[in-house]
């Protein structure tokens, strides 16, 4: 029997689930503004992917995150002990000849017991989402200082850094050079299918590992990437999986997280195909460094339309100017200035347009509450009529104002 992904209204006894209130994790939001390419929505509100070597379907309810771990056909949580495999590579240009990259595939599951596994996998999620970090007290820091930053995160509450295994995260975010997220995604499910050991189906849907810098490293892996439309990037993948491993060991990227952030962020510039703005990415979303602000011409655009930052009529993004930027923008947010870029730049992404049209709820309840005070008033009548643009119109009504009021708010589908 085909297994299928997990949807909690009919497996609700195969879930479990964690006290989370959408104020602080919106997966809609954060899962789909170009952190991690791993996930996709696989039902309404579901969303699946590969994190820390298990896939995963998660969806949540108001207050509550609720997530299915799949199992191997055994029906045990694959564990963490790994062994070596040969994968099969199609070498360009040459249809006949096949090559051997090593990568890294799941031994037999490890046992573990269920309180044991839930309470790993508990922890793998809090860490994963950083719910150690308060986003209500970051947002009224943040707000009290940025009135403009206010607005957007009354709307864009719940977006929230990741943290993101560092291989993956760098390796990802140097397929974003020049690109959308969207395309980016099917690279990075292409560049996992080709290198990553494989974890489980799901109707048709394969699910793979990511690659281990070992695999990346394989002198013929540029060749293998090139023929699934990478382009110039797969040279970077390679060449910066084989500088790592070569000069600086398996461990390297990892303990980058152990050392201030500009070194971490001259470290990662000497490796093929990455910039300031994939150093930035990579130190934000992996390496634990909160002030890190990745500018794009996105940000750029930010800073001048929404922020009055000085326009010189320059035409590009100069490490100068690059500098300036990011500095501008932790003085007025603070050592968690890149979670603050984040909601902006989550904001500014057209995909989530529709949220910033809709109206928001609590503009909704304080027109509701001014329309039950004027009801109150002798004489005063008056009416709601939801406009369709959502904005709230009140006109005076002959009619009797013990009717009550409704107010249609239609639930838009984000992405």
């Amino acid at each position: 029997v085909m297994a299928k992904h997990a949807v909690l209204s009919s497996d609700t006894h195969l879930w479990r689930s964690m006290t989370c209130p959408k104020s602080e994790l919106r997966l809609d939001l954060t899962l789909a503004c170009g952190q991690s390419f791993r996930w996709r929505e696989t039902a309404e509100h579901h969303w699946t992917g590969v994190m820390g070597g298990r896939v995963w379907t998660l969806t949540q309810t108001d207050d509550t995150l609720w997530y299915h771990v799949y199992t191997t056909e055994g029906r045990q949580t694959c564990g963490s002990r790994k062994r070596t495999a040969a994968v099969s590579l199609q070498e360009e240009k040459s249809p006949t000849k096949k090559v051997k990259a090593e990568v890294e595939m799941e031994e037999e599951p490890v046992a573990v017991t269920s309180a044991q596994g839930h309470e790993e996998e508990e922890e793998m999620l809090r860490d994963y989402f950083q719910l150690g970090v308060n986003m209500g007290d970051l947002r009224r820091q943040w707000g009290s200082a940025d009135t403009h930053f206010k607005q957007i995160a009354d709307i864009f509450t719940g977006v929230r850094m990741l943290r993101q295994d560092p291989t993956e995260c760098l390796f990802s975010i140097i397929c974003t050079t020049n690109n959308q997220i969207s395309r980016v995604q099917d690279m990075v499910e292409s560049l996992c299918q080709a290198l990553g050991a494989p974890l489980c189906h799901l109707e048709q849907t394969p699910y793979h590992d990511f690659p281990s810098l070992t695999a990346l490293a394989d002198s013929n892996v540029e060749a293998c990437l090139r023929g699934r439309s990478f382009g110039y990037r797969a040279r970077y993948l390679q060449k910066s999986a084989k500088q790592i491993l070569e000069t600086h060991g398996p461990q390297w990227l990892e303990d980058l997280r152990h050392v201030p952030y500009l070194e971490a962020h001259d470290a990662l510039r000497t490796l093929p195909g990455v910039g300031s703005k994939v150093a930035d990415c990579v130190c934000l979303m992996s390496l634990d460094k909160t002030d890190a602000v990745p500018i794009d011409t996105h940000m750029w655009q930010i800073a001048k339309r929404d922020y009055k930052y000085p326009d010189n009529g320059q035409k590009s993004i100069t490490d100068k100017l690059y500098r300036h930027i990011g500095d501008f923008f932790r003085n007025k947010w603070g050592p968690y200035a890149g979670w603050a870029q984040s909601v902006l730049f989550c904001a500014d992404l057209k995909k989530f347009k529709k949220l910033k049209e809709a109206p928001h709820p609590l503009q909704l309840k304080k027109d509701k509450d001014a329309f039950k005070e004027e009801k109150s008033t002798p004489g005063n009548k008056t009416k709601i009529k939801v406009e369709k643009n959502g904005s709230v119109k009140h006109t005076k009504t002959k009619s009797d104002c013990s009717k009550t009021a409704t107010m249609p708010v239609k639930n838009e589908k984000v992405g």
